[in-house]
């Protein structure tokens, strides 16, 4: 019996994101049932030290009943498409690595913000939700396939966390509470980015990272500006990567200058190339088979005798 059409688009989740999936969703539940276990879990900057593990803890579950919705909901659909690209074991690692330095991040910035306006709502204001990992996740989608058209709305998948930012940005200014999200996408854009650009092992060359100028840190912005990101970008990146820079030569690829064979531009087509074979796939499990009929069974089974 066949399916409905589209019913697969629902189905055919990744087990890995099943099971984060049920972690956001008992997080929520805990702290809606136990309130007592949100100063323990979330990230209180006046409390971090010594409830350090808070780092890692305030991503895994959400204050909200809509937030535990768009996470998990979030989370399904785009694991369907990276993680048979990158592989679980990738796909978890950047789920970690993205939540604690994001975390990191919100912490540092709000205990500057304390020093620099002597407001201790940031010292006590709660941080806590999976929404960092979405905005990493949503880079993510951005480098497997950029040119891949999203539905219904009809726009390019690598403008998809610069249109994320905009619009939280702009909604800041209309509610109260945005400090408590704000900087967590903000963080979790970038910190998705720095790892897929410079550190996420790429198992059939051995060598880290997507120098590709496609995934340049400019390309989030309109072509207009980037002539003045990229200077300001490529002084980080000296400062941050210059050792990265040396070994990646020593492997016979630059990421300045004109590229050698083999090296970015190439690894970001296959890259790219993984990320429509895996759309292809999922959009192909979609589509409905018309059931055979008896006749045609029996058919085929006589002429193959």
């Amino acid at each position: 019996m066949s399916s409905p059409p589209g019913a697969s688009m629902f189905t055919n989740f990744t087990k890995l994101c099943k099971g984060l999936a049920l972690v956001l969703v008992v997080g929520h539940l805990l702290v809606q049932f136990v309130p007592a276990t949100v100063p323990y879990l979330a990230l209180i900057p006046a409390r971090t030290i010594p409830f350090g593990w808070n780092l890692i803890t305030s991503g895994y579950f959400e204050l909200s009943v809509y937030g535990v919705v768009i996470s998990t909901v979030s989370l399904l659909f785009m694991g369907k498409f990276l993680e048979p690209v990158w592989g679980s074991k990738e796909f978890l690692k950047f789920i970690f690595v993205v939540n604690f330095l994001t975390y990191l991040c919100v912490f540092v910035t709000a205990i500057a913000l304390y020093y620099i306006t002597r407001l201790e709502i940031y010292l006590y204001m709660p941080f806590a939700g999976f929404h960092g990992v979405l905005a990493g996740l949503l880079v993510g989608i951005k480098q497997i396939m950029p040119d891949q058209e999203v539905l219904l709305v009809k726009i390019k998948a690598k403008w998809l966390p610069s249109i994320m930012l905009v619009l939280s940005i702009a909604s800041s200014f209309f509610t109260l509470n945005s400090a408590a999200y704000l900087p967590t996408l903000i963080f979790g854009t970038y910190m998705g980015w720095l790892y897929l650009r410079y550190f996420q092992r790429r198992p059939e060359t051995k060598l880290r990272g997507d120098p590709s100028d496609d995934f340049a840190f400019s390309t989030f912005f309109p072509e207009f500006i980037r002539p003045i990101i990229d200077p300001i970008a490529s002084i980080f990146h000296r400062m941050l990567c210059g050792r990265s820079n040396a070994t990646s030569e020593d492997h016979g690829y630059t990421t300045s200058g004109a590229p050698l064979p083999g090296s970015d531009s190439v690894e970001a087509s296959r890259r790219r190339e993984r990320g429509a074979r895996a759309l292809e796939e999922r959009l192909a499990s979609e589509r409905v088979v018309p059931p055979r009929s008896k006749e045609e069974s029996q058919s085929d089974a006589l002429d193959s005798v």
